[in-house]
């Protein structure tokens, strides 16, 4: 006979082995001092709590929880008030040497995959196996078979036990490889790179790699890479006199072409109208976002008004020529500036078609409540050092709501809405994540929002308020803000059913500026705290 051994090498095995189940109750507040654990543990949760400290580190014990301790490890419990129920199932690790002569050992050096606490979902699934597990263990029998049976019932325990919390290891390593790979973009954004190439780096499938990349960056991939690039060439083009083309080669684009396609693109304005911003003082228009340039310490040539609220006064910009901006209609401007820089919602209410034939015009794209990133992106376009400023800026303005906030602690819970009042009737104003006034009354300064507030806008920046709606509005604070005349403020103000408002009659109406209400701006905001601390503080 002619035998034929592989000589392909084989990896070690390992054999889980239990070697006993108890099924445990305990008094409430029963203590158990440190003990040094011998032998593998796996602890079931069945009812009551507790703590659990291993090794330092301590752990709740409640139903359904699951725990496993490795040999040496050091043990203290303490049980709840409601004392404790546990099974607990003793195993170790057989280690199994494939070679000629094959050998079998026990090998405390040998590590069980996860210890601590373990995930073991459906609980009703793992209960069934232990409660099977424990029945063999009080069968008072040397059958084999009985034997085998406990064992591979064992096996499937553990079997679930490691398909879950390894499947949580390997997603976490994944994440770890992406993270990597993201880490090594950061350094080679000048190669040429595929998507392909970067999940075969990470060593997983291309599909997963791109799910978790969004995760952790919010980008896809090759998206996430031009923007390391286009921060890249931003850099050079601040502080390099480079050729254009000189820089699309070094920020990894492949020629100047391409790169200034997609520099306009992703900045709104071309890399060498980017770089002038930052060599010399440029003119600028921006309507509606005039405050935004005050905060940054740049005096735009024009400001806005509008034909029945005028101009935003409280930006002292009165020696600045006003152009007045009518209904859907853009005016032609008296003096040319460099730079046009209008809203997103500008384009919703006005005609910018006629700023475009007049000046390099850009578009805002996130929203006004957004103010933050509106302000860096419009320091980042003006150029001359302006995003220095940036967060300092935002600093100031938190430390201010934050003392704000504090001074206001003893009325937050008092309810408080905003309203706009006009000829065509009654806004109220949105929640916390919308519209002008409602970020700074209910997240700055934490006021809380009559419930009209939530059931109303909902995701909407305002609602309008029929005399029934009005009729429920027991707030116990109201802001208000007029479009109207002083007659026909007064005449409102007289009405029965404004007279009927809680707030009224506790005379707890407070009146506002309008433009500065109606507005995003930093300067805006931080005089709506303004005006809640004289009425309320």
């Amino acid at each position: 006979m002619q035998e034929t051994i592989s000589n392909t090498n084989v990896s070690p095995s390992k054999l889980y082995r239990l070697i006993g189940v108890s099924y445990k109750e305990f008094e409430p507040h029963e203590k158990h001092k440190a003990n040094i654990n011998e032998c593998y543990r796996l602890y079931i949760i069945m009812d009551g709590g507790g703590r659990l400290v291993l090794d330092g580190c301590g752990f709740q014990l409640e139903r359904g929880k699951c725990f496993i301790c490795e040999p040496g490890a050091t043990i203290v419990s303490e049980v709840g008030k409601n004392g404790l129920i546990i099974y607990e199932l003793i195993f170790e690790i057989l280690y199994i040497e494939r070679d000629a002569q094959a050998s079998l050992k026990i090998d405390a050096g040998s590590l069980f995959p996860c210890t601590g606490e373990v995930v073991c979902n459906p609980f009703s699934q793992c209960l069934e196996w232990v409660e099977t597990l424990y029945g063999f263990s009080i069968l008072d029998t040397s059958d084999e078979l009985a034997y085998l049976d406990q064992q591979i019932c064992f096996q499937q325990l553990l079997r679930h036990i490691l398909k879950q919390n390894l499947t949580i290891s390997y997603t976490q390593s994944s994440r770890n490889a992406v993270e990597a790979t993201i880490d090594r973009l950061c350094r080679e954004y000048r190669n040429e790179w595929s998507v392909g190439q970067l999940a075969d780096l990470a060593d997983i499938g291309r599909s997963q790699y791109s799910r978790l990349f969004k995760e952790i960056t919010g980008q896809v991939p090759l998206q996430y890479l031009s923007g390391i690039r286009i921060d890249q060439a931003k850099h050079l083009l601040q502080v390099t006199g480079d050729r254009l083309s000189d820089i699309a080669l070094n920020a990894g684009f492949g020629d100047e072409f391409y790169f200034n396609r997609r520099f306009k693109k992703s900045v709104g304005i071309s890399p060498g109208q980017y770089r002038r911003h930052y060599r010399e003082e440029i003119r600028v228009f921006a309507p509606f976002l005039e405050d935004f340039l005050v905060t940054l310490g740049v005096t735009p040539i024009l400001q806005c008004s509008i034909s029945k609220w005028g101009k935003q006064s409280y930006l002292g910009l009165d020696h600045i020529p006003a152009i007045e901006i009518s209904d859907k209609y853009a005016a032609q401007l008296p003096i040319k500036p460099d730079f046009i820089l209008v809203d997103s919602g500008f384009q919703d209410k006005w005609d910018y078609h006629l700023f475009e034939e007049q000046a390099p015009l850009y578009k805002m794209s996130n929203e006004g409540e957004d103010w933050r990133e509106t302000l860096r992106t419009m320091a980042d376009l003006i150029g001359r050092g302006k995003s220095v400023k940036v967060v300092d800026i935002i600093s100031k303005y938190e430390q201010k709501a934050d003392a704000a906030r504090k001074k206001l602690r003893a009325i937050q819970h008092q309810t408080t809405v905003f309203l706009r009042v006009s000829a065509n009737g009654i806004l109220l104003y949105g929640g916390p994540e919308k519209s002008y006034t409602g970020p700074v009354l209910y997240k700055d300064l934490e006021m809380t929002p009559h419930p009209l507030v939530k059931q109303l806008t909902n995701c909407t920046r305002t609602a309008e308020l029929t005399p029934e709606l009005l009729a429920q509005l027991d707030a116990d604070n109201l802001f208000v803000t007029f479009e109207i005349t002083e007659h026909e403020k007064r005449e409102f103000y007289a009405t029965s059913l404004w007279q009927s408002l809680p707030a009224v009659r506790h005379n707890r109406v407070f009146e506002v500026d309008f433009l500065s209400w109606m507005n995003y701006g930093i300067l805006a905001h931080g005089m709506k705290i303004d005006d809640v601390l004289r009425a309320l503080a």
